[in-house]
């Protein structure tokens, strides 16, 4: 690697981490007085924004809601993590939109 490549290397890192990093919000940020989340009130901001863990175990309560619904007792692994994907970036795309309205509209793309 030439000098002129280790300066700009320095100049893109120096810049990088001027960059304003967005904080994650757990989950909790969202419990009502008794430690509840309403789920049906929950943004895909609020999705989007928390922690990945966070992510993953609410991803998991719709996963169980919507098999619930639809009495099905199966858990599908690989499409549950793919669907969490899905959900995410779509989530990312339409923030105002509450998570059981993509879940929803998600759903209904799945069949066609």
């Amino acid at each position: 690697m030439k000098i002129g490549s280790y300066t700009v290397l320095a100049v893109v890192s120096c810049l990088l981490m001027l960059l304003p990093a967005k904080a994650q919000t757990p989950l909790s940020a969202y419990t009502d007085a008794n430690g509840f989340i309403d789920v049906q009130t929950l943004t895909c901001a609020q999705l989007a924004g928390t922690y990945q863990e966070d992510a993953d175990m609410l991803a998991a309560w719709y996963s169980g809601w919507y098999n619930g619904l639809a009495k099905k007792h199966y858990a599908h692994i690989t499409r549950a993590k793919s669907g969490e994907h899905q959900l995410i970036v779509y989530c990312k795309a339409h923030p105002n939109v509450k998570i059981i309205e993509a879940i929803d509209l998600l759903l209904k793309n799945e069949g066609k």
